[in-house]
């Protein structure tokens, strides 16, 4: 079972979707500390962790006795280039599909050797309940009906808690993961691999057919915030860019 929403995640939240959704503009100010303690029905402790946390995300200003304010920056933009394949086949006039294979919540009993290492997760402090620690999504990318791209992602449970109810058959998974959370930096790497059998079912290719393999990992707030394979069919895509 998902555990519950921490209440400072919930102002944080809340705060995020007002500015998302312009109710309140950059440079504008957000309600204060003692408005936001009796709207969430916390104490102001609680308030200052979450105002405190978005400020060291670089998405609001606190100015000593003025208020807090939408940081002048577009917090959402990032330093960090991620492709979006949907937007990529779309603007080449190719005709986009999402399908969701699984979702699943992954707890600490159920963590593998890799996601300890790219998450950062020390075994010995990971909380022994069934409480989600991350997320995990597989999800196959068509393009004019042929599947071309198939997504294994890894997302931090604690940092988006709402990720594992949106609809990837619509909602485009990096989009939602910029929109919820600034990413800072990130690294990838590009790999030619024989494909396992899933990973040929998915792309609907002969097992240990050539792929070219895109991993990589984006971070938060200074902490891994998603890891992700994408898995390419190797006689169907490339990657190019300008120097």
């Amino acid at each position: 079972m998902t555990k519950a929403v921490p209440a400072y995640q919930r102002i944080k939240n809340a705060i995020l979707d007002n500015i998302h959704s312009g109710k309140w503009q950059a440079g504008a100010a957000i309600s204060t500390e003692m408005a936001l303690a009796e709207e969430f029905g916390v104490s102001r402790m609680t308030v200052n962790r979450a105002l405190k946390e978005l400020s060291e995300e670089w998405v609001l200003e606190r100015r000593q006795g003025s208020g807090t304010f939408v940081a002048q920056q577009q917090f959402n933009h990032t330093f960090v280039e991620v492709r979006n394949i949907a937007q990529d086949l779309k603007s080449a006039n190719r005709d986009y599909q999402a399908q969701v294979v699984s979702k699943r919540a992954i707890t600490a009993s159920m963590l593998d050797d890799e996601m300890r290492r790219k998450f950062d997760i020390d075994a010995h402090e990971v909380d022994s309940t069934e409480a989600a620690i991350l997320y995990e999504v597989k999800i196959i990318h068509f393009a004019d009906g042929q599947p071309i791209q198939f997504e294994e992602r890894w997302v931090d449970a604690t940092k988006v808690p709402e990720f594992i109810e949106q609809d990837f058959s619509v909602v485009n998974t990096s989009d939602y993961l910029i929109a919820k959370s600034p990413l800072e930096r990130g690294s990838y790497t590009i790999r030619a691999l024989a494909a396992p059998d899933e990973i040929a079912d998915a792309l609907q290719i002969a097992p240990q057919s050539p792929t070219l393999v895109l991993c990589r990992q984006t971070y938060s707030a200074g902490q891994v915030l998603t890891f992700v394979k994408m898995w390419h069919a190797g006689d169907r895509y490339q990657f190019s860019g300008e120097l």
